[in-house]
């Protein structure tokens, strides 16, 4: 299983450790081309906008190809580019998880927390997930076909749609494994 993260900037690092922990042979992306030779692909976070910059109109252009096919799991900002509506400001994005979502929605960079929440994902029904939210974006609206996944209070934090799957907060940053092990799961089934 090859799977990509999108290594232009954000913690590109800790998914490919998580991801090489887990048995996936992991290909850091940053050309398009390079998305011709995966399985699936991450987007970490970082700054929405500036990905869409970084990315080009080609870039951008491919990668939306791409997560029509195969299988593509954003966190954070990388949620925001996969979600349908943006606001805070508004924004384009790549609209392939009929999701609303609202940048910065949880405050600023010092109001960054960790939070425990629970992953309700198959037969896991609401067990604890410990979550680290930095500058996260808020789901506003859940569409038709949306599976949520995890919940933080009353809020659903990581979604699932088809072969996307999107998170607010950082899974790649707490110890437990099993979002990125849910994620592995979609690619396996989509080979």
């Amino acid at each position: 299983m090859r799977i990509g993260v999108l290594a232009l900037q954000g913690d590109f690092d800790a998914h490919r450790r998580r991801l090489e922990e887990l048995g996936a042979q992991v290909v850091l992306i940053r050309k398009p081309e390079q998305l011709d030779d995966i399985d699936g692909l991450i987007i970490p976070g970082g700054e929405s906008g500036t990905f869409l910059k970084l990315l080009g109109e080609a870039g951008f252009e491919k990668l939306k190809e791409f997560v029509r096919l195969k299988p593509t799991f954003g966190t954070c900002a990388g949620a925001i580019l996969l979600a349908k509506e943006v606001d805070n400001p508004r924004q384009t994005g790549l609209g392939a998880i009929d999701i609303g979502v609202r940048r910065n929605a949880y405050g600023r960079q010092i109001d960054s927390s960790i939070r425990e929440g629970r992953l309700v994902l198959g037969n896991l029904g609401g067990s604890p997930l410990e979550m680290v939210f930095i500058r996260a974006p808020k789901i506003e609206r859940v569409g038709y076909g949306v599976e949520v996944i995890a919940m933080e209070g009353s809020d659903p934090v990581a979604v699932r749609q088809g072969n996307v799957m999107a998170s607010t907060f950082h899974p790649e940053l707490s110890d437990d494994t099993r979002v990125h092990e849910a994620f592995m799961e979609m690619v396996r089934q989509n080979e």
